[in-house]
């Protein structure tokens, strides 16, 4: 990894985060002394759970609070908050009804804007962003966007019901892909790291609508898009990209996206499940930043970690010291990434996702990202899970992304990254190889339709 690319991934990452995750307050407690002893109990154990981003046992723990105290505001905030992770519009707002703080009005305003009431989630984001404590340019942004977007209907499509794109390879394990913004040929970074669509900032200065169409035959139009400077981006995946594709268009595309047969495929429809996969849980903290619970350690209770996904990160994994440690990996073991002395390298001896257990999977530690994620976001996250190990599966979003299939694919190893002008070396595991995963090739399956 030359020092270039590394800073580049870096800033890459926080940035991406920043709108996806930048927001809310935390939860007031102002009641906490009030509350019985044991609603105080189901309210520690929902917020554990979903530090962890357990968001089942957070779901059923909230609700047993909210039982024995059904009229406690920092419980109600919880059970919406947990909600939102879920991808629950109308349970966020059952939850928050007749609440008027801070906090409900954001969690609020996020359900109504990921639910496409755009004018509803203007007022509460608005009203949000009135508290002189909240800094969120996410709010700021979208509230403007939508209340430029009266009488829209985000994210129609029109067209063919399903088009398929072939992904080019770049430098590394990068999902790019070939699409029209508002008719014009661009090249976009799948980003699961983000939230929206974001256009880069050298050629729109502001917030839009947009329309874009993929493989000439899908389009999707009134798209809200955000802006930023993705040249960090452009240089780390050594393509002019001019946006990038965020969960909150993917989980309408039903896409599927497949590095190893450089091949993504957008639907207006549900797709049926698909042969020789596993079906893994999808969470989303507030409403925007895609996690996976994945196991880490060889205890399958205690070994559960919570990974956020960010297919813009060419790595496989990256995770904190404690995640290390869960991964049963020896600290005083792992090795320095020469061209950054900030990163050290090693491998966790084998990672769950689903039904699937991947062995020998390459991870970095010391990306400093990983702590102001878990500070923005409230939770005890364990890392990030990159394109290097997704690069190994055909992906597909399902259920309106609450969950992901992974095809369990034979195939020859994706590309290593390609040294940059410098011909240092790149890391000496930067992504998975499907080989491991795969040791008797198979005939590869048809494309998923």
């Amino acid at each position: 990894m030359t020092p270039l690319r590394s800073s580049c991934l870096r800033a890459a990452c926080a940035a991406a985060f920043a709108l996806a995750l930048a927001g809310c307050p935390s939860a007031q407690s102002p009641g906490s002394a009030q509350r019985a002893p044991l609603a105080q109990k189901w309210l520690d154990r929902a917020k554990a759970a979903y530090g962890g981003a357990d968001m089942d046992e957070a779901r059923d723990a909230v609700e047993s609070a909210r039982k024995l105290a059904p009229d406690d505001a920092e419980v109600r905030t919880w059970e919406g908050r947990v909600a939102l992770a879920r991808l629950d519009w109308p349970a966020v707002q059952a939850a928050l009804a007749g609440i008027d703080t801070t906090d409900a009005r954001g969690l609020r305003g996020r359900a109504r804007w990921y639910a496409g009431e755009i004018d509803a989630a203007a007022d509460e984001l608005e009203a949000m962003l009135r508290d002189p404590d909240v800094r969120d340019p996410w709010a700021k942004a979208v509230a403007g966007l939508a209340r430029r977007g009266a009488g829209r209907t985000p994210f129609r499509m029109s067209g063919a019901m399903l088009a398929a794109t072939d992904m080019p390879h770049v430098l590394g394990t990068e999902l790019v892909v070939p699409l029209e913004i508002d008719g014009e040929q661009a090249l976009a970074l799948i980003a699961t790291g983000t939230a929206e669509v974001v256009l880069d900032s050298a050629t729109r200065k502001e917030p839009a609508w947009v329309s874009l169409r993929f493989g000439g035959k899908l389009e999707v139009g009134d798209v809200p898009a955000l802006v930023q400077d993705l040249s960090a981006i452009s240089r780390q995946s050594n393509a002019p990209i001019k946006a990038l594709i965020g969960v909150n268009l993917l989980r309408h595309l039903h896409a599927t996206f497949d590095f190893t047969g450089t091949q993504l495929v957008v639907r207006n429809f549900a797709p049926p499940p698909p042969p020789s996969a596993t079906k893994v849980p999808l969470w989303y903290f507030r409403g925007g930043g895609m996690v996976v619970r994945a196991g880490l350690g060889a205890d399958r209770e205690t070994g559960l970690g919570a990974l956020l996904v960010d297919t813009t990160q060419p790595f496989a994994l990256a995770l904190d010291d404690a995640g290390m440690k869960k991964a049963g990996v020896d600290l005083t073991k792992l090795e320095p990434v020469a061209q950054d002395p900030k990163l050290k390298q090693g491998t966790v001896p084998s990672l769950r996702l689903g039904a699937f257990e991947i062995p020998s999977v390459p991870a970095v530690t010391g990306v400093a990202s990983i702590a102001e994620l878990e500070h923005s976001v409230e939770a005890d996250l364990d890392g990030v899970l990159g394109s290097g190990l997704l690069a190994a599966f055909r992906v597909t979003l399902t259920d309106e992304g609450r969950a992901m299939w992974l095809e369990d694919l034979p195939s020859t190893p994706p590309p290593s990254p390609k040294p940059a002008a410098s011909s240092e070396p790149s890391p000496a595991s930067p992504a998975l190889p499907p080989s491991k995963l795969h040791p008797k090739p198979k005939k590869k399956p048809a494309p998923h339709r």
